[in-house]
């Protein structure tokens, strides 16, 4: 029988609040009142139990679709404010549940009528708006590409005199066409063991429309995959913000109504979107990627390893925290578009019960920011996560080492045949001769002799730094580090020597 672990919820769930289930078999149910959750592929399996006070829990990602979740798990989440995605093994979005809060039908009905009153084309003016800034801040601050960047520039201009939704959609569509291109020539590095391992089309961005569906759908390459599987994140947090906020999903403003797809999710992450691009385009400019994360269908679809998979699942807070204000601002100006009976108050506002944005401009205190999550830091020659301060890992970092020592080498060997240094050797070699022929063997003190030194003061000598070595008898860093490991010097050296151990006559 598989090893099953048993962990406590602090070692499950990370401080982002996402716990993501991944293999074969998963098993969420709920036992005496905790939620008892079950994982993982032949041995390596684990089994999880929350408990209701203090879980962390904020999402419950499972990946794949081979297990099971009961009704009272549901119920579970729910309770605890919590909610559960469920995404295939090429990251498409199956299924979205989350915290149901009380809404106005009133809402939805207006959020239906948009198209026909002329709202939802206000509304998808200002996200698309939104979104091209983003990518041409994107393309003019990460790609250098001031063209590409002022001709999004001119489709966002072009866009408050945009007359119907279809005007917007070729916009957007125009825009998105440039941005893409200049992604085209991007290169991705690979650790220099993958190196020779990986396809030529895994080299570059290439495309963002993959040869197999002639769609993004079922990316060719790891770069597009990284990007599917973000976006999918990103449209269920979109999805829950929308219900959260009483609207309905499914029923679009720009992207228009099609079967099994919530349109509005889809509007919401516009916005978003060159936010996830640049988390993916700064992973690619700044670390390499591992052949390990990576393996290619049959039909040639990339598809993301479960390691990785996870690990990026776990930045669902990050874009949960981003498309929420989204959420709230469609739904206001929704909400202002229904007409209020005179002779009762009406309210304005519509709850912000995403960002609380209207109890901190109560008390005078803005919306936290976001920060964008990082990717981790690894190896450039096996690709093994390494600290941030480090280039490579200990056993990359040797034939590093050596390859530099070699070319110092070299370097120090031409250096040393040079004009220059032929001359300062000369007088160095002049300036000891000189020493050594004016020096009087008379003088030396009687006790020191050959004996003594090779005795009592050249062992000691072992134990001296060959700074303080040469410093005291004015030789080179080389010469002092030969008298250090045993070498015998001049005997006009001898007295200084003694000096510096602390031998001296009678010791």
């Amino acid at each position: 029988m598989a090893a099953s672990h048993t962990l406590p919820h602090s070692r499950a769930i990370r401080k982002s609040g996402v716990l993501v289930l991944n293999g074969y078999g998963i098993r969420v149910q709920v036992n005496a009142g905790h939620l008892f959750l079950h994982d993982g592929i032949a041995d390596e399996r684990r089994t999880i139990r929350l408990a209701r006070v203090n879980h962390g829990l904020k999402r419950l990602v499972m990946i794949g679709s081979d297990g099971f979740i009961t009704l009272g798990a549901l119920r579970w989440i729910s309770d605890v404010g919590a909610a559960f995605v469920m995404l295939d093994r090429r990251g498409k979005v199956l299924a979205v549940t989350g915290p149901v809060s009380s809404s106005d039908a009133k809402l939805r009905r207006a959020q239906a009528l948009a198209l026909g009153n002329g709202k939802a084309l206000k509304i998808s003016k200002e996200l698309i708006s939104q979104k091209l800034a983003g990518q041409e801040l994107l393309v003019r601050d990460m790609l250098h590409d001031a063209a590409t960047a002022d001709a999004i520039a001119q489709f966002r201009d072009e866009l408050p005199s945009a007359e119907s939704m279809e005007v917007v959609r070729l916009i957007e569509a125009q825009a998105a066409r440039l941005y893409w291109r200049a992604w085209s020539d991007i290169p991705i590095c690979w650790p220099r063991k993958d190196e020779h391992r990986v396809p030529e089309h895994w080299k570059r961005f290439g495309s963002r429309i993959s040869p197999l569906t002639h769609s993004p759908r079922l990316a060719a390459n790891p770069p597009n995959a990284l990007l599917n599987l973000l976006y999918a994140l990103l449209e269920s947090e979109a999805r829950l913000s929308a219900a959260a906020m009483g609207l309905d999903p499914g029923i679009g403003l720009l992207h228009v109504d099609v079967p099994s797809r919530d349109s509005l999710a889809c509007d919401l992450m516009e916005v978003c979107r060159p936010k996830v691009d640049a988390f993916v385009l700064d992973w690619l400019r700044s670390e390499p990627l591992c052949k390990s994360d990576f393996l290619e269908d049959r039909n040639g679809n990339c598809r993301i390893g479960s390691s990785l998979a996870i690990k990026l699942c776990e930045t669902s807070d990050t874009w949960r925290k981003l498309v929420a204000p989204i959420a709230e601002y469609v739904a206001q100006k929704l909400w202002s578009s229904i007409s209020k009976p005179t002779s009762t108050p009406a309210r304005r506002l519509i709850a912000t019960r995403l960002t609380q944005r209207n109890k901190r401009e109560v008390k005078g205190s803005e919306v936290p920011g976001v920060k964008q999550p990082k990717p981790e830091h690894v190896c450039s020659g096996c690709g093994k996560t390494i600290r941030a301060e480090r280039k490579h890992c200990a056993n990359c970092a040797i034939d590093g080492a050596t390859e530099r020592l070699t070319d110092a080498a070299q370097i120090g060997r031409v250096a040393a045949r040079s004009p220059e240094a032929r001359a300062k050797h000369a007088a160095s070699r002049r300036r000891h001769a000189e020493a050594c022929s004016e020096w009087d063997a008379s003088k030396q003190p009687s006790w020191l002799t050959s004996e003594v030194f090779s005795q009592e003061i050249q062992p000691l000598l072992a134990g001296i730094s060959t700074s303080a070595i040469r410093s005291r008898i004015g030789v080179s860093r080389w010469y002092a580090g030969r008298i250090r490991e045993g070498y015998r010097p001049h005997p006009r050296h001898w007295l200084a020597l003694a000096e510096l151990v602390g031998v001296s006559e009678g010791v």
